[in-house]
């Protein structure tokens, strides 16, 4: 019992020496202190989500402009995809396996073990891509890429809790989204805009042109939904000075785009249709722009207009620029990020490196103001603590506590990754809790973590109110002072 107490009381001194830090901090907000180390840490807080043991000994060995030259040229995925069979099949193998139930009169009745058992076989997939996930962003070397990936999964989002999507949402990230994170916008829009997770999250596999020879049932009418978040959202921008008029002849464009249906299910190789008999072949008007009734191929046309319209380069630069700079960036470098776009017909590498190039992205004033979101926070400690054997269904879950769950945003918009939108009293107590739970052994973990790998890995990045509070701390509780600090939260 006095064991027990004694815990008890050293996680409550820890909170209240952690939230002391917050408290005496006039602005809320993390001062990072004046270092030799402060550029390495603000890149490496930057371009991966967070500093893992050996990461600020590397960046000092090779250079800031070597290291960032690393990370967008990422080495082979270094993850073993044989753990996770799922990701190596393909959207219809999917379904068919794991989520498909054959048609037809006289099937028997399953009994209630056989329905339990396909239910726990329906999850694999969602829990191996989960897995797959944290993995990843906890241990690959490639952090830039992790970083791409949650980035544009969140632009192009589609949610797991929406039928179908759910059984698709690793392969999705694995074939839509992984393999075009540096490179052709357009590339990457024409992935999402034609995988089957999209075109069943927004419903654009039921658009159909009324009165078509393929119209019945429920597919008989046109849906805007996909044509809507694609100018909204993925291209252009609410402001980007499109009208209604422009969304419904985008709406019109994309009819037929789906997904097998009926017995196609049964053997069709790939999961994206075109459905002639339920396209719109009018004479259509875009932006201003005439598109002609040629089937399938004005899909490709409208997707080339928006990858390359100015609203969209500046949408797209606005973005990226809010994600590495600041959650109200400069105008001027949105503006240069723009161009560049522009110039390059939508390369991404080529746009990141403008960004990290930039004077913007390299002024201490910028150092530490982006708060985490509780993904980048979780995997952060995760890193920092050096242990890559957490399980990953603990962060799951803990993501679900913190009203992050993975691949389940159900709005299109994704999740935001402003202050606004995480920072507040209750989530600041509850990370600092998770914080000392990190500290003193976390899931597999029984072992505290230890102090001095801990301040070597994460170096010197603490204001000096927060490194007087570690320093007259006891020892044991200065690693969860530290997981739990301004510093910590703010990258």
């Amino acid at each position: 019992m006095a064991k027990f107490s004694g815990k008890i009381f050293n996680v409550f001194l820890c909170l209240m020496l952690v939230f002391g830090i917050w408290m005496r901090s006039t602005t809320g907000e993390p001062v990072l202190a004046a270092s030799v180390e402060a550029d390495r840490v603000h890149v490496i807080n930057r371009l991966s989500f967070g500093s893992s043991p050996g990461d600020l000994q590397h960046v000092q060995a090779v250079g800031i402009d070597d290291y960032i030259q690393e990370q967008l040229s990422p080495r082979r995925d270094s993850l073993e995809l044989k753990q996770y069979p799922t990701l190596l099949l393909t959207p219809m193998q999917l379904e068919r396996q794991y989520g498909f139930r054959r048609p037809g009169k006289g099937k028997p009745k399953l009994s209630s073990q056989e329905r339990k058992q396909r239910r726990r076989r329906s999850r694999i997939p969602f829990r191996e891509a989960s897995e797959a996930r944290l993995v990843r962003a906890i241990s690959s070397p490639n952090q830039l890429e992790e970083v791409m990936v949650n980035f544009w999964f969140n632009h192009f989002n589609v949610s797991a809790k929406k039928g179908r999507t759910r059984l698709w949402v690793g392969v999705y990230e694995q074939e839509a989204i992984r393999p075009y994170v540096f490179g052709s916008f357009r590339d990457l829009l024409g992935a999402t805009a034609q995988h089957p997770a999209m075109l069943f999250y927004l419903d654009n596999w039921q658009n159909t042109a009324p009165n078509s020879p393929g119209a019945r049932g429920r597919f008989k009418g046109l849906n805007e939904n996909y044509a809507r978040e694609l100018l909204e959202l993925h291209t252009m921008g609410v402001k980007g000075g499109y009208s209604q008029t422009d969304v419904v002849s985008a709406a019109k464009v994309l009819t037929g785009w789906g997904l097998p249906r009926g017995r196609q299910r049964l053997h069709a190789k790939q999961a994206f249709v075109f459905d002639a008999r339920r396209h719109d072949n009018s004479r259509k008007t875009f932006l201003g722009q005439p598109i002609q009734g040629q089937g399938i191929a004005e899909g490709e046309a409208l997707l080339d207009i928006l990858a390359t319209h100015p609203a969209t380069a500046q949408h797209i630069s606005y973005k990226l620029a809010q994600y590495f700079v600041a959650d109200t960036p400069p105008p001027a470098l949105v503006d240069r990020l723009a161009q560049r776009f522009l110039a390059t017909d939508g390369n991404i590498r080529s746009v990141l490196e403008t960004l990290f190039e930039s004077e913007e992205f390299n002024d201490p004033q910028y150092y530490g103001q982006k708060f985490k979101t509780p993904y980048e926070y979780l995997i952060a400690m995760a890193r920092a603590t050096g242990r890559p054997t957490v399980k990953p269904r603990l962060v799951a879950g803990a993501l679900r506590q913190f009203s992050m769950p993975l691949y389940e945003c159900q709005t299109p918009n994704g999740y935001a990754n402003t202050e606004s939108a995480w920072l507040n009293p209750d989530t600041t107590i509850r990370r600092i809790s998770l914080a000392t739970a990190f500290a003193r052994g976390y899931g597999r973990q029984k072992t505290p973590v230890q102090l001095d790998p801990l301040e070597q890995t994460l170096g010197n990045r603490f204001s000096a109110q927060t490194q007087s509070v570690i320093d007259g701390s006891p020892r044991n509780l200065r690693a969860a002072l530290m997981l739990g600090s301004p510093e910590m939260m703010y990258r």
